[in-house]
């Protein structure tokens, strides 16, 4: 396994870690109001998957601004259930899983034009470990969240991931 593709599974890992650990809360949690970065835990869950699925429409050979219009309509749809992201975050995971297996080079560039910062020829690896480094930009963001709303997090940091995983030999 590629170290990119071993990021975007310490990613995959990291939002169950968060997930699981809300889905512990009551149901109540994920929709009540904090004055943070986003209004809800939901508004931030759904940010992390809206920006995924652009970049994976965008490793899938999509054009940036398509991939953006296609994506943006997702971020109104806010749902209602820690389940619902559970299961969302999991089919784009498997979708991911089988994009890394059709891949044979990871270094091979892609010329990206990202209408807020302008055009540039950027590897594929580059993208995917864009998807990690803002998921847990983000899962940061949620664990601040949840302290301000009177719950503890839960460590998904990639040095316990490594523990997570079993030992390959």
């Amino acid at each position: 396994m590629n170290q990119p593709e071993q990021m975007y599974n310490y990613h995959t890992w990291a939002n169950q870690t968060i997930l699981g650990r809300i889905k512990e809360l009551p149901p109540s949690v994920l929709n009540q109001e904090v004055n943070s970065s986003f209004p809800t835990l939901a508004h931030a869950l759904n940010h992390i998957y809206v920006v995924d699925k652009t970049w994976y429409l965008v490793l899938t050979g999509v054009d940036m601004r398509e991939a953006l219009q296609t994506c943006m309509p997702l971020n109104e749809n806010i749902l209602d259930s820690v389940d619902e992201y559970i299961h969302l975050f999991a089919q784009l995971s498997d979708q991911y899983n089988k994009w890394f297996q059709s891949q044979d080079d990871l270094g091979q560039t892609i010329l990206l034009d990202n209408p807020y910062a302008g055009i540039r020829q950027t590897r594929l690896s580059e993208i995917v470990l864009q998807v990690v480094n803002h998921g847990t930009y983000h899962r940061g963001n949620i664990s601040t969240m949840l302290r301000q709303l009177g719950h503890a997090s839960v460590m998904n940091d990639y040095a316990l991931f490594w523990y997570q995983e079993p030992a390959k030999v």
